[in-house]
């Protein structure tokens, strides 16, 4: 099948700003394009006719969506801003609020050349969308061996891609060693990274000294001739809780390092904001060589993605989060939140340093952030079995991931930590002395 015109010309953009962002696009990110005179242009075109005869949606006779009364009557807001479709790459209004958040932020980024975040349905979806644009079968993404289940899902079941982990922890930190190893594995060619921080499941983010050793790792494989797509995985941003880490986002220190460095930052406001089942996230992407143009064609790309895979992001809970963005007590609320996470993880890291024989069961990883923290069960206890002893003895649920337990302080009240940190000590000493 021949690729059409229009994905050839956005190439043709792509490639003149620079080669290797080309070059890290997948079969498929190569052929895909948002039709410039499609019907949503069109439709675009005819905004503000007399008759405007040209998009499927219902309108009455005054011009406003047509609105079941039984659902009109219970949202607050005015019916074109509820009902109606978004525009394809997000609306404008909480797209230019969530391009300021960003930047305020991430002051690294003070005159970076980044584009425009496009909105994504959640994080999720954005990931996916990457997948699309970068991913081919075979691929290999260098991801820490302590990462989310979904990222499985994503990228080696959907595209074919495989994930090659590298150990997280070197003993002292973050292994960057690990990651640099990785990277220079084999001839100069394209290298996929995946970095989450705060990380899911252990709860880590890098010390700013890691950070900027990580960004030292990639620039370094692309000075070696890589072509590196760093994919920056924010869902948890801004969940830091002690201090020498890092608040901002990786995306800020790789978007303007090197020209064959790629990075895509993937944030949102579902955990930023509290709004889980509101299913809004954001792409960015920022590289060291780059036009307007190839960041316009990027975009489109993206867009065109989304348009295939799932049309557009619903315009309600975008309506919604731009409206909030406009309260001024939104920030006050924010910081309330916070606090309440920040106390729920002082309270674990309390309690596990005042009861030294709970080290007997398990002992933590490292963790300073975000909604969890992992601890590590002693060889002679299977994680699973003390899952399910917990669940049918004690009534605590905790997920176990191989030798590790993964504990949410993000879901478990401040009065009932203590109860948990117990029962998983108690649970522990049942098995190990049978």
């Amino acid at each position: 099948m021949s690729t059409n015109p229009q994905a050839l010309e956005l190439n043709r953009t792509i490639e003149q700003a620079n080669p290797s962002v080309l070059r890290l696009l997948s079969r498929r990110g190569r052929a895909i394009y948002f039709p410039s005179k499609g019907i949503v242009q069109q439709g675009a075109d005819a905004k503000g006719a007399t008759i405007n005869a040209t998009i499927g949606v219902a309108l009455e006779d005054d011009g406003s969506p047509m609105a079941l009364p039984a659902l009109a009557g219970r949202v607050r807001l005015d019916p074109a801003l509820a009902f109606n479709y978004a525009p394809p790459y997000g609306r404008p209004d909480i797209r230019n609020a969530w391009e300021k958040a960003l930047l305020a932020k991430n002051p690294s980024l003070a005159g970076a050349a980044i584009s425009k975040p496009v909105v994504t349905a959640a994080l999720t979806h954005g990931l996916s969308m990457a997948g699309y644009l970068l991913v081919d079968e075979g691929d290999e993404i260098i991801i820490p061996d302590l990462y989310w289940e979904n990222y499985d899902l994503l990228f080696g079941s959907a595209y074919g891609g495989r994930l090659r982990p590298f150990p997280m922890f070197d003993g002292k930190g973050f292994n960057v060693a690990g990651l640099r190893a990785e990277l220079g594995r084999g001839a100069p060619g394209k290298r996929l990274v995946l970095l989450n921080f705060p990380n899911n499941p252990t709860g880590y983010t890098a010390t700013v000294e890691e950070a900027q050793a990580l960004r030292a790792a990639l620039v370094e494989a692309a000075e070696r001739g890589c072509d590196v797509a760093a994919l920056i995985d924010d869902a948890y941003f801004g969940l830091v809780y002690e201090k020498g880490i890092l608040t901002e986002s990786m995306f800020g220190l790789l978007a303007g390092a090197h020209e064959r460095l790629l990075a895509v930052k993937f944030d949102g406001p579902t955990k930023e904001d509290y709004v889980w089942g509101f299913r809004v996230g954001f792409v960015t992407f920022g590289c060291g060589r780059s036009s307007p143009a190839m960041y316009e064609a990027l975009e489109r790309k993206l867009v065109g993605a989304i348009r295939g895979n799932i049309s557009n992001v619903a315009n309600l809970s975008q309506s919604l989060l731009a409206a909030a963005y406009r309260d001024p007590a939104y920030d006050e609320q924010k910081r309330g939140k916070y606090a309440v996470l920040r106390r729920r993880y002082e309270e674990i890291r309390r309690l596990l340093e005042s009861h030294p024989e709970y080290a007997a069961v398990a002992e933590p990883l490292p963790y300073n952030s975000g909604y969890f923290m992992c601890l590590k069960v002693r060889e002679e206890i299977d994680a699973e079995a003390l899952r399910q002893r917990l669940l049918s003895k004690y009534g605590v649920g905790v997920i176990a991931l191989g030798p590790l337990v993964r504990i949410a302080f993000s879901s478990t009240p401040l009065p009932a930590i203590a109860r948990l940190l117990g029962s998983i000590y108690r649970a522990g000493l049942e098995l190990r002395n049978g």
